[in-house]
């Protein structure tokens, strides 16, 4: 009993720690609307995607997004062709 208690009181840690790096990478970001594409794209060269498995419809780009559900909301009117990656270079 004690072996099941320490082992799932572990885990619990485990995966409470691993949601609140997570959490902390994306907050260490500064969520900001901007203003045009040419602003977005000298903070973040690749634009911003709203998650890590979207596929670019317009063709090859030079640069990798930055992945940010939260920063790609703020700024989805820069998405033009609708792939969920706004100023993709």
């Amino acid at each position: 009993m004690k072996k099941l208690f320490t082992i799932l009181l572990s885990l619990g840690l485990v995966v409470g720690l691993s949601f609140s790096l997570t959490d902390s990478a994306e907050a260490q970001v500064k969520i900001k609307t901007y203003q045009n594409c040419t602003a977005l794209n000298k903070d973040f060269k690749g634009g911003v995607a709203r998650a890590s498995n979207v596929k670019n419809k317009g063709g090859k780009t030079r640069y990798k997004p930055y992945v940010s559900k939260a920063l790609y909301d703020a700024n989805k009117k820069s998405d033009r062709d609708k792939d969920f990656i706004a100023c993709e270079r």
